[in-house]
C-alpha cells in the first residue's frame, strides 16, 4: 500500500526533513501563517504535520493545536520539538490526514502543508478538513505546484518519483482550487511563494536521490520549454531546485440560520 511506502520514506527523511529549508524557510512559513489568520482561543488542526513545524508556529496565536502524521517517527519529533520550544498548547499523535476518526465540526481550522502531492485521490484530505472544521471554520492549504504544460508536468513528476518514491503528485493550481470547490467550500484567499531549495540538499533526502542519480542527472538535462514551477538552475555556482508553493484559504459555510 502506498501509505507504507510514506511511512518509510519519512521514516528515513525525518531527521533531515526537521531540518531542511523545505520545512523552515521564513517567507513560506510567514505567508501561510498570514493566509490562515488564526485567532485568540480558537482551536486548530494539523493534518501530516510531520515535524510539527507549523503547530508551533500556530500555537502562540490560539488556544490549542492538534497535529497527526501517518508516520511515528515525525510524531516523535513533533512532540520533543514543541517541548525542547516551550508549548504546552500543542499535542501530537498517529493518525490519517484521510480519515481522522475526529469528531466532526470540533476545530475551528485545519491545515495541512506538502501533504497532498504524496495521497492518492487528494480530494480525501479536502473533505476530511472540511468534516472536522465547524462551520465557518478555516480549511489552509499549501503544496508545491505542478505546471500547467502537460510535458513539464510529467517531466518533473518522474523527477519527483525516482528521488522519493511515496512522491504522488504535484497539482497545477486550478486542480488545488477544486478540490476545495468540490468539498463544498468557498475559496477566500489564495498566494504563491517561490520556495528555492539546494538542489544536493534535495536529492540526499530522497531514498533515491543517490540510487538514481545518473537517470535524474540525465532527466535534468532534458528540460521541457513549458516548465515553469519546477525548475533546476544556476545559482552563486550551485545547483538550485526552484519551486512555487501555493497556498489557498478555504470557508466552510456557516449553517443556514
Amino acid at each position: 500500500m502506498h501509505d507504507d511506502t510514506v511511512v518509510d520514506e519519512f521514516t528515513g527523511q525525518a531527521e533531515t526533513f526537521n531540518l531542511s529549508a523545505a520545512a523552515n524557510d521564513a517567507a513560506v512559513l510567514e505567508a501561510l501563517l498570514r493566509l490562515a489568520a488564526p485567532r485568540a482561543g480558537q482551536r486548530w488542526l494539523e493534518a501530516a504535520c510531520g515535524p510539527g513545524v507549523i503547530s508551533r508556529r500556530l500555537a502562540p496565536a490560539v488556544g490549542s493545536v492538534h497535529g497527526i502524521d501517518l508516520t511515528p517517527a515525525m510524531v516523535e519529533l513533533a512532540r520533543a520539538g514543541a517541548a525542547a520550544a516551550g508549548v504546552a498548547n500543542a499535542s501530537f499523535g498517529r493518525g490519517d490526514a484521510t480519515a481522522t476518526g475526529l469528531p466532526g465540526g470540533t476545530f475551528d481550522g485545519a491545515v495541512t502543508r506538502f501533504s497532498l502531492h504524496h495521497i492518492p485521490v487528494p480530494l480525501r484530505v479536502v473533505e476530511e478538513l472540511a468534516r472536522v472544521v465547524a462551520p465557518g471554520g478555516a480549511v489552509v492549504i499549501a503544496d508545491h505546484l505542478g505546471d500547467e504544460d502537460a510535458g513539464a508536468l510529467a517531466w518533473s513528476q518522474e523527477i519527483e518519483r525516482l528521488r522519493d518514491p511515496s512522491h504522488w503528485a504535484s497539482l497545477p493550481a486550478a486542480r488545488l482550487r477544486g478540490l476545495g470547490a468540490t468539498a463544498g467550500l468557498e475559496l477566500e484567499a489564495e498566494e504563491v511563494v517561490p520556495l528555492v531549495l539546494d538542489l544536493e540538499d534535495w536529492l540526499a533526502r530522497g531514498s533515491g536521490g543517490a540510487a538514481n542519480r545518473a537517470v535524474l542527472e540525465r532527466a535534468f538535462g532534458a528540460c521541457p520549454a513549458g516548465a515553469e514551477r519546477f525548475v533546476v538552475a544556476e545559482c552563486d555556482g550551485r545547483r538550485v531546485l526552484r519551486l512555487q508553493v501555493w497556498m489557498g484559504r478555504w470557508r466552510r459555510p456557516a449553517q443556514a440560520s
